[in-house]
């Protein structure tokens, strides 16, 4: 069931305002991804393939941005375009929109924002690469991505290949814990680490399919659980980067990201451009394949989802 929302701010496209009517399986995008976390021209490419499969599996594709200030639940091919090409897209979280919105400009959402204004409409289910999380350092910078106490109050499912490996990833499962934010492992017991299969941390819960998330979907609704649900979905050791790789140019990033003091929000998008130089476009090749991967999986759990509903289990 949708819920009420503000139509002279937000906008659900027509395909996705049908489906979430008679409650068919819709997936939310962010669209952070096409603006900041991809090179042009490959950006709308991956984006357009991104919604491509979530329809082969079943479900309605959401990608969510903020152009003009309307809020956009749902892109037409030319909008897409807009998010991929406009040079005047900022990256926008949570605490942004409103002023996005009033000053009538054009964002790209983060997780965060993608998240709530999902909520917002109705939508349950929501694909992305990685989460945000607790940055290194983060003793003497507070610096802590708005994902996290997002999730804590928003009851949405986050399909990702865990959290972007640049961060602090023990610190962040820690936050997630406290947050009541729940983990589970798809088809795995250990902790994705984004471009890693592994990132060295495990998880407490493990499911191998699309119903099993649903299961614990329904149970969560039921119990009134408010806050989020990670699904970490990891790549298959055989597509990852190499580790070596990934430790030496990971090194490398961070010390050149301080000597030209790059801070905040900029850290991430300045890191994944110098992996994507340094290992000659291998990154790039890895980030596309765990977007595509999540896509897919969040569509068979939204599907899943609809199904359970109607079963009444």
């Amino acid at each position: 069931m949708t819920s009420q929302w503000d139509g002279d701010l937000i906008e659900v496209a027509d395909e996705a305002r049908e489906a979430l009517s008679v409650r068919r399986p819709v997936v939310a995008l962010e669209s952070t991804i096409i603006s900041h976390g991809l090179p042009r021209p490959e950006n709308l490419r991956v984006a357009t393939e991104v919604e491509s499969i979530v329809r082969t599996h079943g479900a309605v594709p959401a990608t969510i941005a903020i152009l003009d200030g309307r809020i956009h639940v749902g892109l037409a091919p030319e909008e897409l375009e807009q998010v991929a090409t406009r040079d005047d897209i900022v990256k926008v979280s949570l605490r942004d929109i409103a002023t996005l919105v009033a000053r009538s400009g054009s964002g790209a959402t983060t997780v965060a924002a993608t998240s709530h204004i999902a909520s917002l409409v109705g939508i349950r289910v929501f694909a992305t690469g990685g989460l945000g999380g607790v940055h290194r350092q983060a003793r003497d910078s507070w610096d802590e991505s708005a994902d996290l106490s997002t999730l804590a109050a928003t009851p949405m499912t986050v399909v990702c290949s865990g959290v972007k490996s640049i961060l602090d990833v023990g610190a962040t499962l820690e936050r997630l814990e406290t947050y009541n934010v729940g983990v589970l492992g798809y088809g795995t017991d250990r902790f994705p680490g984004f471009y890693l299969t592994d990132s060295g941390h495990p998880v407490d819960w493990s499911v191998t399919s699309p119903a099993e998330v649903a299961d614990v979907m329904r149970s969560r609704s039921a119990l009134r659980v408010t806050s989020g649900l990670v699904v970490a979905n990891p790549l298959p050791d055989s597509e990852q980067l190499d580790p070596d790789l990934h430790d030496r140019v990971l090194e490398e990033g961070l010390r050149l990201a301080s000597s030209r003091n790059v801070k905040g929000k900029d850290v991430t998008p300045f890191l994944l451009d110098y992996f994507h130089r340094s290992t000659h476009g291998r990154s790039l090749e890895v980030n596309e394949r765990i977007i595509l991967r999540n896509a897919e999986l969040a569509a068979r759990i939204a599907v899943a989802d609809v199904a359970r509903a109607a079963d009444g289990t």
